[in-house]
């Protein structure tokens, strides 16, 4: 008998559609004319997964007595018995009641799968034995029930069933999951919108590692030895001009033909760092990166193409996008092959795509300071003048008559200027002399001889220098100014981003330490407070090669690497004081930081000097009135008249001693010496006393306890007039027609108690103002107090370990959630 198969629906979280959708392909197995029964189905109360029962034959369930509590598990023996061709086993990672042959149920599909029956199973992503530890960190939830890896991999098939975060979080609200009375703490806390995006992504991932198994195993087994690019490795390169857009949206695209496939950008910085373009553009491109799923990286390099390849190869890449050249085809003839053919010769294996885009043509470039023409520009010359002088002395030779003579002359008049243009003095000199002795070796009679038998040869050959001399000489001038101004721009874009950093009030010093390595070409620099490191990039300060430059009275700034330059200096010396401007905004906003609390505790006291002036007189003048009139002989008052001044004086003094309990304890809680005595303290314990303080009756507040609600770490005085707090609050909100709630569940080790009103609700935008001290939020009656509930609420619960949030109530309303840390007893069992 061969083994049964067995598939399973792997879903994110619980309510993506797991069992529906089983059931769904169970029905249409059935019409085809299998033979499909439900071994177990757990339909948790959803209508809509209950109605798909109908129609099936279902197996019934076993009862099993654990602890008290009957529990219905599945029949294994019957199932084995029916022995249907599919059999639906809901929820794989169940553990199975004591007393039954298995304590797992995926040993017991096991069992099914040794029968030769297939079986249709569910699995959510938290209950995968090497995921659990992950989950828990998200959700805060451990998981007990787990199934091994090695369980689920053996599966026949693993299908995905996938639901975007926000339609689950809508079904959830709709009541399509769970019931009504734990949809607020779900949304809240296992199905809030980032915990469903992670474990999708966490769901997803795990099945694209499974499919890459699966692919690896399947060539291991027949052999494949050739290279299969399952998975694209896109890197992009970035110079910092404006094209980079262009590049990274088109890299983005290649990647996402393969899945998997993954993005890298790639800006290579020359050792010239202030040719590495545009900050403020890759900073933009940076943030493209992210946003379409990549990651940026930077590396420093002589030779950018080499530097490119190599980190491509390095990256293992497959392919490779750069840009069409920005040089205009001039220059490009002038100097030689650009970066894009010579990463196509040194690509190997790497497909390289080069993009065209708008921003091809004229590129810039910044010369170093080291004169008005490179020396590329300069052997360019002398070669010109070797390669097409010879060509040219040939050509004019082999047509050479007297009365050619004058040509001859302006031919070679010619290429000294040329060679003088493109390399400058000497190239032009060299030029000059040897087209001299070229006329007069080839064209001056006695031909053949280097003979200066007239005074008017020397002198053209003297022309010939002079010429040579001051185009050179022009050209020269032309290329230092030109070399100046590219790189009087670049400073100049170079400070203005720096200093506009610093003005926008950014912490952009570590910015200004990473730009200032760059730009200088230095192996690292870091920015010292006596021993201690604040800012760094780099490697570590080399001894030997290392200069130190004041920053102010504040800091030190460390350079390690090449010698700079005068002109490297007076560059770096602007950036030190750039430095020196954010090292004070920082310290001010540090000043301004100690003294923001300052005057929040001074806006606190001007609002208790004015709530006693004005709360504590009413209670205080009532008092003294109904004393004095006790005291007064003048006036004939009857036993009910001094009963009711006595009353009246006994509720003045009970409300001026609350008022003052309240306002100290508030003090305690802003001074951080609030007494807190931690203990279990159960809450159904506290809710009569509370209750009867407040003086509510049965119908005033609806409350719904959970019967197994574990005991909290809490101060049970505190607790209390926590409760009273909230509660007072939601009954004074709250339409008589739809009272308030109070309710409690149980959630990753904490309990939570949710206060819930149906009142106007509180803007978003405000509810942080309803914690603190003497806030009404508009509202003027002051007979209802001065303010002092929420903040000493939250300031109690706060004492005790706990968090208080307010959220808004489906339908309308405010709800108040209390989260305290259950019983580490109760927890642990």
């Amino acid at each position: 008998m061969s083994r049964g198969r067995l598939r399973v629906l792997l879903g994110a979280a619980p309510g993506v559609g797991k069992t529906f959708t089983m059931l769904e392909e169970a029905r249409r197995l059935r019409m085809a004319g299998k033979d499909v029964v439900i071994a177990l189905v757990e339909t948790h109360g959803r209508e809509g997964t209950a109605a798909m029962l109908d129609g099936f034959e279902t197996v019934p369930r076993v009862s099993r007595e654990h602890r008290g509590v009957t529990l219905d598990e599945m029949d294994l023996d019957a199932v084995l018995a029916r022995h249907p061709q599919i059999a639906l086993v809901d929820e794989l990672a169940h553990t199975n009641a004591p007393g039954g042959r298995n304590e797992k149920r995926w040993q017991d599909v096991d069992e099914l799968l040794d029968a030769g029956i297939d079986v249709y199973s569910t699995v959510n992503i938290q209950h995968i034995e090497s995921l659990n530890d992950v989950v828990q960190q998200i959700t805060g939830v451990p998981q007990r029930e787990t199934i091994p890896d090695a369980v689920l991999r053996s599966a026949n098939q693993i299908e995905v069933i996938d639901l975007a975060p926000q339609a689950l979080r809508d079904r959830l609200a709709e009541g399509q999951v769970y019931p009504a009375t734990r949809i607020d703490a779900a949304l809240s806390n296992y199905f809030r919108l980032g915990n469903l995006t992670a474990l999708r992504e966490l769901a997803l991932l795990w099945l694209a590692d499974e499919v890459d198994s699966s692919l690896q195993k399947y060539r291991a087994e027949h052999g494949i030895d050739a290279k299969w690019e399952a998975r694209e490795r896109v890197v992009v390169a970035l110079t910092g001009g404006p094209e980079g857009d262009v590049l990274l949206r088109r890299g983005a695209r290649i990647a996402a033909r393969s899945a998997g496939g993954e993005l890298l950008a790639v800006h290579v910085t020359s050792h010239d760092g202030l040719r590495a373009a545009h900050p403020e553009a890759l900073a933009r491109q940076r943030a493209l990166v992210e946003q379409l799923g990549g990651s940026y990286h930077q590396v420093i390099g002589n030779d950018i193409p080499s530097a490119l390849v190599e980190f491509a190869k390095a990256s293992n890449a497959s392919q490779l996008v750069i840009g069409v050249s920005r040089r205009s085809r001039l220059l490009a003839l002038l100097s030689g092959p650009g970066i894009g053919q010579t990463v196509i010769r040194e690509s190997g294996d790497i497909d390289v795509h080069i993009v065209a885009h708008s921003h091809a043509g004229l590129r810039f470039a910044l010369p170093r300071l080291t004169g008005g023409l490179t020396r590329q520009r300069r052997l360019t010359g002398f070669a010109i003048a070797l390669l097409v002088g010879p060509v040219l002395t040939w050509g004019l030779a082999a047509t050479s008559s007297i009365e050619s003579l004058a040509s001859d002359v302006l031919a070679f008049q010619l290429l000294v200027v040329v060679v003088a243009l493109v390399g400058g003095f000497w190239p032009a000199m060299f030029a000059a002399v040897l087209s001299g002795l070229s006329l007069d070796f080839f064209f001056v009679a006695p031909l053949y001889t280097i003979t200066i038998a007239h005074p008017l040869h020397l002198l053209a050959l003297g022309l010939f220098m002079l010429v040579a001399a001051l185009v050179s000489l022009v050209v020269d001038q032309a290329a230092k100014r030109s070399s100046l101004a590219t790189r009087a721009a670049a400073e100049s874009e170079l400070l203005a981003t720096i200093a506009g950093g610093v003005l926008r009030g950014e912490d952009s010093l570590q910015a200004l330490i990473s730009r200032t390595r760059e730009a200088f070409a230095l192996n690292g620099v870091r920015l010292l407070a006596g021993d201690e490191v604040l800012y760094s990039d780099g490697e570590p300060a080399d001894a030997e090669h290392t200069t130190l430059l004041p920053v102010g009275e504040r800091a030190t700034l460390e350079l390690s690497g090449r010698d700079l330059e005068a002109s490297d200096r007076r560059l770096l010396a602007v950036i030190v004081v750039q430095i020196d401007a954010a090292l004070e905004h920082n310290a001010l906003t540090a000043t301004a930081q100690e003294i923001g609390p300052l005057a929040e505790t001074d806006r606190v006291r001007s609002a208790l000097l004015a709530a006693v002036g004005h709360d504590l007189r009413r209670p205080l003048a009532s008092a003294t009135a109904a004393v004095t009139s006790l005291q007064s002989h003048d006036i004939s008052l009857s036993e009910a008249d001094r009963t009711t001044l006595l009353e009246t004086a006994q509720e003045s003094l009970v409300a001026l001693a609350a008022l003052v309990t309240n306002l100290l304890d508030v003090s305690r809680v802003q001074a951080g010496v609030l007494a807190v005595t931690l203990a279990d303290v159960e809450i159904d314990d506290l809710l009569p006393s509370a209750l009867d303080e407040l003086a509510l009756h049965p119908g005033a507040i609806n409350i719904e306890m959970p019967v197994e609600l574990p005991s909290v770490r809490a101060d049970a005085v505190l607790l209390q007039r926590v409760i009273v707090n909230l509660v007072a609050n939601a009954v004074r909100f709250s339409p008589v027609e739809r009272p308030p709630s109070l309710s409690a569940s149980e959630f990753g080790g904490s309990v939570q108690l949710r206060v819930t009103d149906h009142g106007p609700g509180i803007p978003s935008e405000r509810k942080d103002e309803m914690f603190v001290p003497f806030q009404r939020l508009g509202d003027t009656d002051n007979l209802t107090g001065i303010g002092l509930g929420l903040a000493l609420a939250k300031g109690f619960v706060e004492g005790m370990g706990g968090t208080l949030e307010a959220d808004d109530t489906p339908g309308g309303g405010l709800t108040m959630v209390v989260t305290l840390a259950a019983s580490t007893e109760q927890s642990a069992e």
